[in-house]
């Protein structure tokens, strides 16, 4: 049997902090993780793992595996950084163990894992989510300005640490609000590259299924639901009048009333459709009853979107054999524990829009891809597409014109698994068959569409 190292360091905290569990770890070998935690490295390569503080009393987890790619070595590949949704989700838990890492929440291996075409770096963002967490309320993130500068500290504090990925293409992917957060960085880190302040090769931007035109998503609900038969013609007049309160308080800048009446359209979409589920209609998961009328909209909302991503095994095994094998998690931090804590510090500012930083990324010549499924309805493919109409990009129209090329679904070869057109530095892909998780609904289309985007085929 050979033996696999997992490599991990820590970063150096202030003295002050009372870290419990938190300590440096140096090597910790496969047979170590197999007697300690029964867990084995899937990686030929290694894994790494640490915390950065990017401000007093908020510290940042982070997570990389380094791709596993028998034909090519692993610093001849892209370096992927996955951002998940909420906000409050976790990408290191979620993401890694639902969707793209290299073993399956049950810890087998996952035949779609994109370690085969990228290392992959999970952050647990902002800080509070997943095993990120803060010491004080008032170190939460409030909007997508904070969250951006932390990612910065960190981003910067992992290129320094890791110097061997400072010329390697580094992409940000995303997924729903990760895509809203991964916009905003994507502009701070384009500065700080171009000022020399990060030391990286920035190579684009993916948004998934991403929450950067509230409205537009909001406002199309109704139509989408209508056109897939899961609303009558009193329904939709139901789901159209709800969602033009919510277009209301957002041009009148009234965000946080904005959310709140987002989450009235949802009970109302709910109402309407016996239960629809938001993230592929085509589901309907056993559900506790989410219109309590003794639940606040920030609880009834976490409930929706958030505690999903920390399903009771999700969160066993997050808070167990991972814990143990990680040794650096604090006593005192859960997996998940501040998770609604993040979302309703963000509250303020969920429903405001981030279609003019994309446009802004389009300026400055960054690659920007946009994937969405076709089987979403939180961000269905119809909200995609009014605010990419939107953009000011000069070379939108153009763009317009193209007609887009299907795609052969690897898994079945002779199917059609999306739609794409691309122009300059602007994709957007059409993914079939899929709801909001586009990589657990369709991994092999999501591998083919990363590989794509990394330009390795």
């Amino acid at each position: 049997m050979s033996v696999h190292c997992l490599y991990s360091n820590t970063h150096t905290h202030n003295h002050t902090v009372r870290m419990g569990l938190l300590q440096v770890c140096s090597v910790l070998c496969f047979l170590t993780s197999v007697i300690s935690t029964g867990l084995c490295s899937p990686l030929a390569g290694k894994e790494a793992w640490s915390y950065v503080e990017v401000r007093d009393g908020a510290h940042m987890f982070w997570w990389l595996y380094y791709a596993d790619c028998q034909s090519v070595q692993s610093d001849d590949l892209p370096l992927v950084m996955w951002l998940q949704g909420g906000p409050g989700g976790s990408g290191s838990g979620f993401g890694n163990f639902e969707e793209i890492g290299p073993l399956t929440r049950d810890l087998e291996l996952r035949k779609t894992s994109w370690v085969q075409a990228a290392s992959l770096l999970f952050v647990d963002n902002p800080v509070g989510t997943g095993f990120s967490f803060v010491q004080h309320q008032d170190a939460f993130a409030t909007d997508v300005s904070t969250v951006a500068s932390d990612m910065l500290v960190l981003l910067r504090n992992f290129f320094n640490d890791r110097s061997e990925f400072q010329d390697v293409p580094f992409y940000i992917f995303s997924e729903s609000y990760g895509g809203k957060m991964a916009a905003a960085i994507s502009l701070e880190l384009t500065k700080a590259v171009a000022q020399g302040t990060v030391r990286c090769n920035f190579a684009g931007v993916a948004l998934g299924d991403s929450w950067i035109s509230p409205i537009d998503s909001v406002m199309t609900w109704g139509p989408y639901l209508y056109t897939t038969s899961l609303l009558d013609d009193y329904g939709l007049q139901d789901v159209n009048n709800a969602a033009a309160a919510v277009k209301q308080a957002v041009e009148q800048q009234q965000f946080l009333k904005a959310t709140e009446l987002w989450s009235v359209t949802e009970t109302v979409v709910e109402q309407n459709t016996n239960g629809v589920n938001f993230y592929n209609i085509l589901t309907q998961e056993p559900d506790d009853d989410l219109t309590s009328p003794a639940e606040d909209f920030i609880t009834l909302q976490t409930r929706r979107h958030i505690r999903r991503l920390y399903r009771e095994s999700l969160s066993q095994l997050m808070n167990g054999p991972i814990r143990k094998k990680l040794g650096i998690i604090p006593q005192n931090v859960t997996w998940g524990g501040q998770a609604e804590d993040v979302f309703s510090s963000m509250s303020g500012d969920f429903m405001k829009p981030v279609v003019d930083v994309v446009d802004q990324l389009l300026a400055a010549g960054v690659n920007v891809t946009i994937y969405n499924g076709q089987l979403d309805l939180i961000v269905d493919t119809m909200g995609q597409e009014l605010w990419v109409k939107q953009l000011k990009w000069a070379g939108l129209p153009l763009f317009n014109k193209l007609r887009w090329t299907a795609l052969d679904d690897p898994s079945s070869p002779g199917v059609t698994g999306a739609f794409y057109k691309t122009y300059k530095n602007f994709a957007f892909y059409w993914i079939l068959k899929a709801g909001h998780m586009i990589p657990s609904d369709q991994g092999p289309m999501a591998l083919q569409m990363l590989k794509m985007i990394t330009q390795q085929v």
